[in-house]
């Protein structure tokens, strides 16, 4: 068993595991674009037709970089680990893992009868993710920050994660009246994410 004084400064570990997932997640991407076959059919037309595949691949990459850059702001504040940051980065990393499914989901279906409930599985999935981000920061804010923590830094690192659960359930409800602005809505959160947290907060 992992005493608590084996685990400090252990978080190099947690980051080079968690860029390793990361990295997996975004090279998933890429597979649910098909190679149409030879003699198929005309290339170009069946590489158009690919377009909502495109659209997923580029937004959802865009999307896991920006949470790889949250991650790694986060791990610049905490000082050290212990069994339940183990396992709270795990969960958070779970969702990660989970983004290519409803990414190859939406892609299929995007444009299509079927592009709501698709849409609703894809922003549900950053909900949870946003859930999960949300439990890992206030954990470590509490108790794995050192001593000389940046207190301006971590409030406002906090305000801006809250937002993400809220935002992230109204680009669900978003989906049932409009597919187009809740996928808007969502990059929107992206870029918004994307900011570093004392420019994100004045965005608000």
């Amino acid at each position: 068993m992992i005493g608590p004084k084996s685990m400090e400064k252990e978080t190099a570990r947690i980051e080079a595991f968690s860029d390793g997932v990361f990295a997996i997640a975004v090279t998933l991407l890429i597979l649910e674009i098909k190679i149409p076959a030879a003699g198929s059919g005309d290339l170009s037309r069946q590489l158009l037709h690919q377009w909502p595949s495109y659209v997923a691949f580029v937004i959802s990459f865009a999307f896991i970089g920006i949470m790889w850059v949250n991650h790694h702001r986060l791990f610049t504040h905490i000082k050290k680990a212990n069994n339940a940051l183990l396992f709270l980065n795990l969960l958070l990393l779970l969702g990660v893992t989970a983004v290519p499914f409803p990414t190859a989901v939406f892609a299929q279906h995007l444009g299509g009868r079927d592009q709501r409930p698709a849409a609703i599985l894809y922003h549900g999935t950053y909900f949870v993710i946003a859930i999960f981000y949300n439990v890992l920061w206030q954990y470590s804010s509490r108790h794995l920050l050192g001593k000389d923590a940046d207190v301006s830094a971590t409030t406002r690192i906090s305000a801006q994660y809250a937002v993400g659960p809220v935002m992230y359930l109204a680009c669900v409800a978003l989906a049932w009246v409009s597919v187009p602005i809740s996928l808007l809505l969502n990059v929107g959160l992206a870029v918004f994410f994307a900011l570093p947290s004392h420019r994100a907060v004045r965005a608000r």
